[in-house]
């Protein structure tokens, strides 16, 4: 990772209020190629369950 997660965290909560379930994307480092229609993006919370996206 190119940020230090607490320090991002930190940064975005001087901001904004930051609430449970609230999501933050950091990104891609380079040479990841772009989202494309029939990819799937998931975001899972331990514990809580996954969330799964399909691209279109």
């Amino acid at each position: 990772m190119l940020h230090n997660v607490p320090k991002l965290i930190s940064y975005i909560s001087h901001n904004m209020t930051l609430l449970p379930g609230d999501v933050i994307l950091t990104g891609t480092p380079a040479g990841i190629t772009q989202i494309v229609a029939g990819d799937i993006v998931e975001c899972e919370i331990e514990g809580i369950g996954t969330l799964v996206n399909p691209v279109r």
